[in-house]
Parts: C-alpha cells; structure tokens; sequence
C-alpha cells in the first residue's frame, strides 16, 4: 500500500464498515470452526454462542457506561507531540475496559461452571486490568499523560504474575503434561525445567505492556486482540473446553467494544483494558502450553514493542553533544510511523486486522503438521 495516500484516498470503508466486517468473520470463522470439530454453534459448549452472548451484551452496556465516563469527565489526555489528527480525541472517554473485561471474564466463569483453570485464568485478567485502572485513574486525576510510575507499574505485573506462577507450579500436578516442557510444531518438545517459570513471568509482563503498546488507533488493539483470542480458542478446544470458551467470550467482548471503540471512538479501553487483555492472551497460553502460537499470534504486538525499542536505542546510540539524537522512525509505535507517514487511521487498522488473520492462519496450518 503506498504510504503517500492521503487519509480520503484508497480506503473507502467507514469504521463501523470494517468493525461489521470484522464482527461478521469471526462469527463465521467460529461457526465453521465448530461445525468441523463436531460441536453444534448453537450449544453452550461451543465457540459460537460465547462469542454472540459476549459481543452482545458488552455493546449493550457500553450504552450505559460510555454517557457515564462522559458525565464523569473521564476523558483522555492526548499526548501533544503524537498525530495532530489524533489532538481531536480530547476529551473522549477512556477506561472502557471497566465494562467489556467483566463481561468477558464474568460469562467465561459462569459458562465454564466455575472451572479452576478458568478461574486462575480471569483472575490474572482482572488483576492486570486493575493494574491498568490505577494506571488510568491518575492519568485522569493529574490531567497529564503520567499514571502510575513505570516501576510500580512494573512490581504490580511481576507481583501477579508470580502469583499466577505459583498458582501454575500446584496445578501441574493435575496435568496430563509437563507445562516446562515447551510444545514445539512437527511434535518436538524443547524441555525448560526450572527456566520455564522466570519465563513464564516475562511472558505475562511483555505480553500485557505489548498490547498496551498497540493500543493506540480506534479499533486497533481491540480488533487485533479478538482475532488472536478467537484463534487461541480455536487451539486450546481439542484439550480444554472451558478454556475455549474463555477465549471466545473475550474475543466476543472485544467486538461488543469496537461498537462504541471504532472510528470515531467514543470511547478508549485505556490500560484497564489493554493490559488485562495482554495477561489474559499470556495465561491461556501459558496453561494450555501454547506459547509458540501465542508468539505468533502476538506478531503484530511484537512488532509494534521492537518499533518501540529500536527508536529509544536508536536515539540513546546517535546522541550528540547537545544531548539529542536521531528518530529512526517519525514516531513509535509503529501504527504512530504509518499515520505520519500518510496512512489514516482506518488504512492502518485495516491492514492490521489482515495481518492479525494471516498469522491466525499461519497458526492453524502449524497445529496440523
């Protein structure tokens, strides 16, 4: 796509056009994939009806609560270096993770019969998203762009994250595999041992702060992130149901969320849901020994960190006297490169949800070798 096309050019669709085309995939993609695997969409125990029920109700509460965060005031604070397109956004109303990230992890619950793995599963979700929640409410409350500081926001995921650990070092036991020991695609095995559990721990961390990073566009981290989750049910079904039916009620949620989190937004999921979704993608994974996927999965949110990186190292290396250095791109993240680049923002999503559902693919075609 060339990146001199100008935000009227090249993309005809409307940002409730491409949410719809979005909604309308996965709802297909779930359909057939339960159909293939024997399970009737129609059924509690499918991928199909946790999605609907999940999409459904988070887009009829966000109805009540988005006009809620509005008459709160709770609206973001736009950073003033980032895309003069974006300086518009004033004032619409973030923390909409306090409504779709309960919904999810409520019905997930209730419609697995309270399964234990489930259970550790959305604690950690919920954990992560309160962690985002502090975060957000200082942002609000200072009216500036600093929440929490870096660190404690650093030692409340590593706290979490060890206690899910320790969590997973009791449930073990009861697994019919060794969690240390990572699956691998063609039926290898790479065996971690002790190695496996601080890599669990930074897993967790990098997974939530990467989906944090992504999410920066309307629709962007909510549609990628319920492409991925759809795609993790669907791998997660052979082995755990009621995992399965976790994931499809987050991917749900997160449809339920793009009806009011699409171009234009009224509303931001801020960290309350950006980070709770990362930890929810990384403990699935971690629990149903699927990290390899999840590092598939996740490659636009890993991508969207390297960008990160790349430029704060690249400006530390070419620092000079006058103690500035060079961008190695207009702005990090890389969705913040694309815009300035000439991408709009619906050019940018588009492509992404694209590339979300090519790695999908790429997944599904690994688990049958």
């Amino acid at each position: 796509m060339d990146a001199k096309l100008s935000p009227d050019q090249g993309l005809s669709i409307t940002g409730i056009g491409l949410v719809s085309l979005l909604g309308i995939g996965l709802g297909i993609a779930a359909i057939v994939f339960d159909v293939v695997a024997g399970r009737m969409p129609w059924l509690a125990t499918s991928l199909t009806m946790p999605l609907l029920f999940c999409a459904l109700i988070s887009a009829g509460i966000g109805y009540w609560v988005v006009p809620w965060l509005q008459a709160l005031k709770a609206g973001q604070i736009i950073r003033e270096d980032g895309p003069q397109a974006h300086l518009k956004k004033a004032g619409t109303p973030t923390m909409g993770g306090i409504f779709f990230i309960p919904v999810a992890t409520v019905v997930a619950c209730v419609w697995s019969g309270f399964d234990g793995t489930v259970l550790a599963v959305a604690a950690l979700t919920l954990s992560y998203g309160f962690i985002g929640w502090l975060d957000d409410w200082q942002i609000l409350r200072r009216k500036s762009n600093k929440g929490i500081s870096p660190k404690m926001k650093l030692m409340l995921q590593i706290t979490f994250a060890l206690m899910f650990c320790c969590w997973l070092i009791v449930n073990q036991y009861s697994n019919s595999f060794d969690i240390t020991k990572i699956a691998l695609p063609l039926g290898f095995s790479l065996p971690l041992g002790l190695l496996f559990w601080p890599l669990a721990g930074f897993v967790l961390v990098a997974e939530s702060n990467a989906t944090n990073l992504t999410d920066g566009i309307d629709g962007l981290a909510g549609g990628t992130v319920a492409i991925a989750m759809l795609a993790l049910g669907v791998l997660v079904a052979p082995t755990s149901v009621p995992l399965m039916i976790f994931c499809a009620a987050m991917s749900g949620s997160c449809l339920g969320f793009l009806a009011h989190n699409r171009n234009p937004a009224r509303v931001f999921m801020g960290d309350t849901g950006s980070l709770a979704l990362g930890g929810g993608l990384a403990a699935v994974a971690l629990v149903s020994n699927s990290l390899v996927a999840l590092f598939i999965l996740s490659g636009i949110f890993f991508v969207e960190t390297l960008s990160v990186m790349a430029q704060v190292g690249y400006y530390k290396a070419t620092k000079g006297p006058d103690g500035k250095g060079k961008r190695l791109l207009k702005m990090a993240p890389l969705h913040h490169h694309l815009e300035l680049s000439g991408w709009s923002e619906l050019q940018v999503v588009a492509v992404f949800y694209v590339i979300a559902a090519i790695l999908a693919a790429c997944c599904f075609g690994l688990s049958l070798v």
